[in-house]
């Protein structure tokens, strides 16, 4: 069976755009996204950690109220936030058709939707339900907050924002943190263990605000999905299940937190 580690790399950056020039573009797109949110998240962890609260005492809002009290102003400002967080994803799809590649490229596409469905699906049954194994074992050893899916206000719209955050989510990650960034190392030569490394790392990171639970879930997470991607040589499985997994525990955990005992709340 191929594993990750065999895959050999991309040949070679797009043409016309040299090594360097691609390293930063790079960086670029990290600092416009999922880069400046891991140092984001490390600054909130900081804060917890100096905090005289115990970590487990503290609370990681995933999904906050942008305008308590004013639902149609909140209505407004959440689906402002979705739409601006997937700006960077339109940003790479103009980085990949500038090189003639496109998202097809990374497999982010309609092509193959059942078999992306069910294999996506597969996969956030597995990984969602270890997941929430995960975080309450992180919980009860005092690594990770106690995490609040949401803060929404109890209105027609909550539902249908929780999923469109989910799809955001999966999708922004997916697109720039496991197929474009992934992609893009193989460009530059990368073995493919220093790229599943760094992608997933990443992953961790700006799940940190978390706790060291969500940091360690999502870094092994990342590599589970870096296996997934090049072995299918698509996101979109993982696009689905990304999507799946939040959605579960968005929603779920909106109506279970505080009527159930096994949740942490």
């Amino acid at each position: 069976m191929t594993t990750p580690a065999d895959v050999p790399p991309a040949a070679s950056p797009p043409v016309g755009v040299s090594r360097s020039v691609l390293s930063r573009e790079i960086w670029l797109v990290l600092a416009l996204s999922l880069g400046a949110s891991g140092v984001a998240a490390i600054i909130s962890f900081t804060g917890v950690l100096t905090s005289s609260k115990p970590i487990s005492g503290q609370t990681a809002v995933i999904v906050g109220s942008r305008a308590p009290g004013r639902p149609w102003l909140d209505l407004a400002w959440q689906v402002f936030a979705v739409v601006t967080a997937l700006v960077p994803v339109a940003l790479v799809g103009h980085l990949l058709a500038r090189g003639k590649e496109s998202f097809r490229t990374i497999g982010f596409d309609l092509r193959d939707r059942m078999r992306d469905l069910g294999r996506g699906t597969a996969i956030a049954a597995a990984v969602g339900g270890a997941g929430l194994l995960f975080y309450i074992g992180a919980h009860a050893t005092g690594v990770n907050l106690t995490v609040d899916p949401s803060q929404l206000p109890d209105d027609w719209w909550r539902i249908p924002i929780l999923i469109a955050v989910s799809a955001q989510n999966a999708v922004l990650e997916e697109v720039i943190v496991l197929g474009y960034l992934n992609h893009r190392l193989d460009q530059l030569g990368w073995s493919v263990r220093r790229a599943t490394a760094t992608s997933s790392l990443l992953r961790g990171s700006y799940h940190l605000y978390q706790g060291l639970g969500g940091f360690a879930g999502n870094v092994i997470m990342g590599v589970i999905f870096s296996y997934l991607y090049r072995r299918w040589g698509r996101i979109m499985p993982l696009v689905v299940a990304h999507t799946l997994i939040d959605t579960a525990a968005l929603i779920g955990a909106t109506y279970l937190l505080g009527k159930v005992s096994w949740l942490p709340s």
